[in-house]
C-alpha cells in the first residue's frame, strides 16, 4: 500500500466514522468534531490568531456530554490510523517477500545474506543459533478484539481481486464495526484488579503469539534455506527453538500492595491454563489432518510401542468406544494426548476456583512427557515418508511446546530491597539464643553473617507467628516460589529482581530469605539454588557503582557456589526509567552503556556467563524506541546471544495486537541479536576511544543541564503538577499500580517513572526524552567547525549515538510548545510558570538546532519519512485534544465547584488522557 493507497484508507476510515457520529451521537457532535479538525488543521498550515481564539471559544461552550464524545471521536480516529498504518506495513512487507526482495533491513534475508556476505559459514550460523536467547516481558480487551475485527475486514480491501459488489459489502461490514467499537466504552469503569492485568497480558499470547512464533521460526529457515541454498546439503542447519517470554503482572510487588502471595499463585496457574489450553486446541486440529491408515503406511516400532504403551488411559479416552480408531494410529494417539491434557486442565481449573483437589491420575507430568509423544509421531511421520506433513501444523505444536512448556512465561518476581533487609533483621532478631542487630552491621560484617546461615540453614529455627505481617508475607512468597514449581513447572518462574539495588548484600538477603523455604542451600555435602537473583540497578548513582558492587558479590564464596549451582550465569537488569528521571536522558544513556561494558568485565573476570536484562518502558525517556535499533547500539560485546527486554503499556498493543505485526517484531528482535551477537563467530570492531571521550563529557553537560533545571530551579516540581495532568492521571483506571510510593509526598524520589514521563507527554513537553541534549552538543561544539564534523562522524559510524539522536528526533517531533505553554498557564505561580517555559523552550530550540546540524538535515525527521509521516497524520487531531484537556483541567481543578460538578468534567477529562496518549502512541 503505497502512501496514497493509505491516505485514501484513513479517508475511508475516518469517513465512515463521520457517519457512525452523525447516526449514534447526534448531528451537533459531528459539526463541533468538524469544526474542530479542520480548523486545527489550518493552523497547522498557516498560524492565524483570530482562528484560534474562535476555536478556543468553541470548546469553552460545548457542555460535558458533547466535549466526551468529542473526545472520544478523535480517540477512536487514532485507533483506526493505528490499524491502517499496521495494515500499510504488513502490507508492504508481504509484497517485498512475494517480489523476494529487497527485502526490509531486519528481515531473516536481509539479515542472512549479510553474513553470507561476510563469510559466516553454516557451521558458524549454527553455533550462533544455538546460543540465541531471547526472552520478553493500555487498552481493554473488549477494544482490541473490537480493533482486531476492524484489521481484519479491512485487509479484505486490499485484495485485487475484489469486485465492485463485494467490496461496497466489506465497506458497509466495515461500517458496521466502526459502530460497535463506537459504542464500546473505551475507558474501565472501575481500576482493574491484578487479575484482570493478568487476563489482559494472557489475551496477547492467544490472540497473536501462539500463531506468531511457529511463523517466525519458518521465516528463520526460509530465509536459511534461501541464503545458503546448496551449503546445506552437506551441512544441514538446525534452528533451535530459543525464544522465551517471560512476565511480572502478579510477581512485580515492588510498591504494589495488590500484589500477593495468593495474586502470584493464581498468575502461574493461570498461565499454566492458558497454555494447556492451546495445546488441546492444536491437537484436536491435528487428529482431523493425521488420518493416516495402518492399512496404508507403517509408523514406526517406537511410536507403537508408545501407542501399546497407552492403553492404560483407553479406557478413560474412548469411554464409548474402547476400539476406536484402531486402524487409524496417529488419530487413536492424539485422542490419547487430548484426554490427557484434559486431565491437566481439570486439576489446573480445579486449583483456581478453591475447589477438593481433583484426581492427578492420567495427566502429564510435564511438558517434556507430552514433547516426547509429539516427536514420536514426528518421527513415525519422516519414517514413511511424510516428512513434509510432519512439518506441518504438527511441527508447528513442537515449537509452542518447546517454548511455552507448561509454565507459558517465566513469572519474574519483583521486590525493593528495603523489604528484604527489614524481613531479615526482624528474622535475625528472633534466632532463638542468637539475636543478632543486623542494622548495626557493616556490609562486611552482613555478607559474611548471611553466608554462614545459608551454609548452615538447618540450625535456624523460626517461629514465623511472631513476625510482623509484612515479614511474614515476604517469606511466603519464597514458599509460593517452592511450591509452584512442584505444582505447576520448575520453568514457571525466571528471576527474583531486587529493585533498588545498592550493596551486595541486597543479592545475599534474597538468597538467605529463600533458604528459609528450601529454595537453596546444602544437601548431602551438595549446593542446589532453585532462585536466580537479577539485581537492579536504578539511578545514576547506582550504575557507577555497578562494578564494585558485582565484584563484593561474585567474590562471595557461598553466593558463587549457588551461582554455579544454578548454571553459572548472572542476570543484571538495567533501569532505563528510573536513571532517566534521576539525571536525564543523556546522562542516563550513557551510564547504562558505560554500566553494561563494566558488568561484562566483571563476570567475563570471574568466567560467569551474564545475561543483561533492559527495563525498557515504551517512550524514548523509559529506554524505547525500535527495538531492532537498540539491540544494534549496545556496546559491543555485551550481547553474547542472550539479551532480555521489558515490554510494556501500550507498546504491546502496538506490536502483538495481530499475528502479523507480532511476526514482524519477533523477526526484528531476533535479527538485531543475530547481528548484534556476531562476536560470538567473528571479530567485531568496537567503538574508537576518541567517541567514548566525547559522550563522557556529553553526559556529563547534559546531567548538569537536567538537574539544573529540574533539582535546583525553585517551584520546578509544583509547575510539573499543575502545568500537566499527573494528579488526574491517578484516577485513570488503567493498572493496579499506584502512581506514587507517598501520595502525599511530591517529590521527584515519590513519583514513578511512568506518571512522570506520561505526564510531561500529555501537556506536550515531552522534555524527559531530550532535554540537556541541546546545551550538552552546543557546548561540546563551541562553534568550532572541526567538533561539529567529529559529532557528524559519530552520528554516521556509531549506532549508539545515531540511534540516540534518531530516537531523541522522534520526542522532539512529538512536543508542540506552543501547546505546552498553554498548559504553562495551569500554574498557580504565573511568574515562576513564565520563567520555567522559558528555559523548556530555549532548550527545546537549541536541542533542535544543534541535532539537525549534526545529523545534516533541514527538518526532523528527514531520514524517517513513513514515521514523520506517520506523526504529521496525528498533530492535527492532537491539537484540539490538548485545548480541550486544557479547558477540562481548568474546570476540574475549579475550587469553587462542589463534587458533584467537579464530577461532570472528570469524565471527559479522564477520556482526553486517553485519547492523547492514543494518538502519541508510545507515551508511557
Amino acid at each position: 500500500m503505497s502512501d496514497k493507497q493509505l491516505r485514501a484508507r484513513v479517508k475511508l476510515l475516518g469517513k465512515l466514522l463521520g457517519n457512525v457520529l452523525r447516526a449514534q451521537a447526534g448531528g451537533h457532535v459531528l459539526v463541533a468534531v468538524e469544526t474542530l479538525r479542520k480548523g486545527y488543521i489550518s493552523l497547522q498550515e498557516e498560524e492565524n490568531p483570530r482562528r484560534r481564539t474562535r476555536l478556543s471559544r468553541l470548546i469553552s461552550k460545548l457542555d460535558p456530554d458533547t466535549l466526551t464524545h468529542v473526545v472520544r471521536a478523535f480517540s477512536t480516529y487514532f485507533s483506526l490510523v493505528n490499524l491502517a498504518e499496521e495494515a500499510n506495513q504488513y502490507q508492504f512487507r508481504t509484497e517485498q517477500i512475494r517480489k523476494g526482495g529487497p527485502l526490509w533491513v531486519g528481515s531473516f534475508d536481509h539479515t542472512l545474506r549479510q553474513f553470507h556476505a561476510q563469510g559466516v559459514t553454516v557451521e558458524q550460523l549454527q553455533l550462533l543459533l544455538n546460543k540465541l536467547a531471547y526472552p520478553t516481558e493500555a487498552k481493554r480487551r473488549t477494544i482490541l478484539e473490537a480493533l482486531g475485527r476492524i484489521f481484519v475486514t479491512s485487509e479484505a480491501l486490499d485484495d485485487p481481486r475484489i469486485g465492485d459488489e463485494e467490496e461496497a459489502a466489506t465497506i458497509r461490514r466495515l461500517g458496521s464495526e466502526i459502530q460497535i467499537l463506537w459504542k464500546t466504552d473505551e475507558v474501565r469503569t472501575k481500576r482493574p484488579q491484578v487479575r484482570d492485568e493478568i487476563r489482559n497480558g494472557l489475551f496477547y499470547f492467544q490472540e497473536s503469539l501462539f500463531d506468531a512464533v511457529p511463523r517466525m521460526y519458518r521465516g528463520l529457515e526460509k530465509g536459511i534455506r534461501r541464503i545458503y541454498g546448496t551449503e546445506l546439503e552437506e551441512t544441514p542447519v538446525t534452528v533451535p527453538s530459543f525464544l522465551r517470554f517471560g512476565s511480572w503482572i502478579g510477581g512485580d510487588r515492588d510498591g504494589n500492595p495488590y500484589v500477593t502471595p495468593e495474586t502470584t499463585v493464581m498468575a502461574v496457574r493461570l498461565h499454566a491454563r492458558t497454555a494447556v489450553l492451546a495445546y488441546i486446541n492444536r491437537v484436536i486440529r491435528l487428529s482431523h489432518v493425521l488420518t493416516f491408515s495402518s492399512l496404508l503406511c507403517r509408523p514406526s516400532d517406537e511410536f507403537m510401542q508408545g501407542l501399546r504403551r497407552d492403553e492404560a488411559f483407553c479406557a478413560m479416552a474412548f469411554q464409548d468406544n474402547p476400539d476406536r480408531f484402531c486402524n487409524e494410529p496417529y488419530r487413536r494417539k492424539l485422542y490419547i494426548m487430548r484426554y490427557r491434557l484434559e486431565r491437566n486442565l481439570i486439576n489446573i481449573k480445579t486449583r483456581l476456583e478453591a475447589k477438593a483437589r481433583a484426581f492427578e491420575e492420567d495427566q502429564y507430568d510435564d511438558a517434556q512427557e507430552l514433547l516426547k509423544d509429539l516427536y514420536n509421531i514426528r518421527d513415525s511421520l519422516e519414517g514413511h515418508g511424510d516428512g513434509e506433513i510432519a512439518n506441518g501444523e504438527l511441527q508447528d505444536l513442537i515449537r509452542l511446546v518447546e517454548t511455552f512448556g507448561f509454565f507459558l512465561v517465566k513469572l519474574d518476581v519483583r521486590q525493593e530491597s528495603g523489604r528484604h533487609t527489614a524481613a531479615v533483621a526482624e528474622v535475625l532478631n528472633h534466632v532463638p539464643g542468637k539475636r543478632v542487630d543486623y542494622f548495626a552491621l557493616d556490609e562486611g560484617a552482613r555478607l559474611a553473617l548471611l553466608g554462614e546461615y545459608i551454609v548452615d540453614a538447618a540450625t535456624l529455627s523460626l517461629e514465623r507467628n511472631s513476625l510482623t505481617p509484612e515479614t511474614r508475607e515476604t517469606l511466603e512468597v519464597f514458599d509460593v516460589m517452592r511450591d509452584m514449581r512442584k505444582e505447576i513447572s520448575v520453568e514457571c518462574f525466571g528471576h527474583y529482581v531486587i529493585s533498588m539495588t545498592h550493596h551486595a548484600s541486597h543479592v545475599m538477603e534474597v538468597m538467605f530469605l529463600a533458604c528459609l523455604s528450601g529454595l537453596v542451600g546444602r544437601q548431602n555435602k551438595r549446593w542446589f539454588c532453585h532462585v536466580r537473583v537479577s539485581p537492579l540497578f536504578e539511578t545514576i548513582d547506582d550504575l557507577n557503582r555497578v562494578e564494585e558492587v558485582l565484584s563484593m558479590l561474585l567474590d562471595n564464596p557461598v553466593y558463587a557456589a549457588l551461582l554455579a549451582a544454578s548454571g553459572n550465569q548472572q542476570e543484571v537488569m538495567l533501569g532505563y526509567s528510573d536513571s532517566c528521571k534521576d539525571g536525564g536522558i543523556l546522562a542516563s544513556a550513557w551510564q547504562l552503556f558505560e554500566a553494561q561494558k563494566s558488568i561484562i568485565a566483571v563476570t567475563a573476570a570471574r568466567n560467569v556467563k551474564c545475561r543483561l536484562f533492559h527495563g525498557r518502558g515504551g517512550t524514548i525517556g523509559r529506554g524505547g524506541g525500535p527495538t531492532h535499533e537498540s539491540i544494534l547500539s549496545q556496546p559491543r560485546g555485551t550481547v553474547q546471544g542472550e539479551i532480555k527486554f521489558t515490554e510494556q503499556g501500550e507498546v504491546l498493543s502496538y506490536k502483538y495486537s495481530n499475528s502479523e505485526t507480532a511476526v514482524y517484531e519477533l523477526t526484528m528482535g531476533v535479527t538485531g541479536l543475530m547481528l548484534a551477537s556476531r562476536g560470538l563467530i567473528m571479530p567485531m570492531e568496537t567503538a574508537r576511544n576518541d567517541f567514548l571521550g566525547i559522550m563522557d563529557q556529553l553526559a556529563a553537560s547534559g546531567e548538569k543541564t537536567y538537574r539544573g533545571l529540574i533539582d535546583q530551579t525553585p517551584g520546578l516540581l509544583d509547575f510539573f503538577y499543575e502545568a500537566s495532568p499527573v494528579s488526574e492521571f491517578s484516577l485513570l483506571n488503567i493498572g493496579s499500580r499506584p502512581t506514587h510510593r507517598n501520595k502525599q509526598n511530591r517529590s521527584k524520589a515519590s513519583i514513578r517513572a511512568i506518571p512522570w514521563v506520561f505526564a510531561w507527554a500529555q501537556s506536550r513537553f515531552t522534555l524527559p526524552a531530550w532535554f540537556g541534549i541541546g546545551s550538552a552538543l552546543e557546548q561540546w561544539r563551541n562553534n568550532e567547525p572541526d567538533r561539529l564534523a567529529k559529532l557528524q562522524q559519530m552520528y554516521q559510524e556509531w549506532p549508539f549515538f545515531r540511534s540516540l539522536l534518531s530516537n531523541t528526533q522522534m520526542s522532539l517531533y512529538k512536543a508542540n510548545m506552543t501547546i505546552a505553554q498553554q498548559y504553562a498557564k495551569l500554574s498557580n505561580d504565573p511568574a515562576v510558570a513564565e520563567r520555567i517555559y522559558a528555559i523548556i523552550h530555549d532548550e527545546y530550540q537549541r536541542t533542535i538546532t544543534q541535532i539537525l546540524n549534526v545529523v545534516g538535515a533541514q527538518r526532523l525527521m528527514e531520514e524517517n519519512t513513513p514515521l514523520a509521516l506517520s506523526l504529521t497524520r496525528r498533530n492535527p487531531y492532537l491539537d484540539p485534544l490538548n485545548h480541550i484537556q486544557i479547558t477540562l483541567l481548568e474546570r476540574y481543578r475549579d475550587n469553587d465547584l462542589d463534587e458533584n460538578a467537579r464530577q461532570v468534567w472528570q469524565d471527559p477529562l479522564l477520556r482526553s488522557i486517553n485519547a492523547i496518549a492514543a494518538g502519541m502512541r508510545n507515551t508511557g
